[in-house]
């Protein structure tokens, strides 16, 4: 706790005639002088306003647990986790151009995090239903299982492509042509929600291929998609365009 009266650390390193007490209830000039050096070194513990020698080694509690990370946490997307261990809001831009990501505007901060953290491992299967699957389920919070890619290229025939609304095409798939199917647990924002799987999929996507895009979104059902805001759909599903 910084308070009026605190003097800085500083001084315990300075010969005796630098220590002086303090006098007629008023803290000890140098003492308070320095400690605006120590703020602005080495740091004093305040997580928010943290010291060069904090930012760059980070800040420990005595228990042992971490306040602040080091340097490495502005290399560290860090979905999901604490302020104090990733990078700040403002590096996120910063951090893209080291992937080759172009973050869009209409992204929130932890949709931006989640795709940063996902975009260099799905860079090896880029190209692939794959790579394509982990990058929506990244941005839409979910799991790659929630994304189907349905490339339709076999013709209709008994018990292998038969099941109707699903993998039947009668005739065969046009070429080159994909289907993505994503349940998103989510009532709120759908509609910016699939202008963004649309772009995703658009930059994704190899240049000669086109696709149709179906959102799935569970309705209100009791103990499981009942959380109103977040997973609840009174009424019928959203329809797809």
């Amino acid at each position: 706790m910084i308070d009026e009266t605190t003097l800085s650390g500083y001084l315990d390193d300075l010969p005796a005639i630098y220590r002086q007490e303090t006098t007629g209830g008023r803290p000890d000039f140098f003492g308070r002088f320095l400690l605006g050096f120590e703020h602005v070194l080495t740091g004093v513990g305040d997580p928010s306003r943290p010291g060069l020698e904090e930012i760059l080694d980070g800040i420990v509690a005595d228990d042992g647990s971490t306040v602040l990370a080091g340097t490495h946490r502005y290399f560290t997307p860090g979905p999901g986790e604490s302020a104090s261990l990733r990078t700040p809001a403002a590096f996120l831009e910063w951090l893209s151009g080291w992937v080759a990501l172009t973050l869009r505007e209409d992204w929130q901060e932890e949709e931006r995090r989640r795709i940063l953290a996902e975009i260099v491992p799905s860079y090896r299967k880029r190209g692939t239903p794959e790579g394509l699957k982990q990058v929506l389920a990244a941005f839409a919070g979910v799991r790659p299982e929630a994304i189907t890619i349905a490339e339709f290229q076999q013709p209709f025939q008994l018990g292998v492509t038969s099941t109707v609304g699903e993998d039947t095409v009668l005739g065969g798939g046009p070429p080159h042509y994909f289907m993505v199917q994503a349940l998103i647990p989510g009532a709120a924002d759908l509609a910016r929600k699939r202008a963004v799987l649309r772009a995703i999929i658009d930059m994704e996507k190899p240049a000669h291929t086109f696709y149709d895009l179906r959102i799935q979104t569970p309705t209100m059902q009791v103990g499981i998609t009942s959380t109103v805001g977040e997973d609840t759909v009174l009424g019928a599903p959203l329809q797809n365009p």
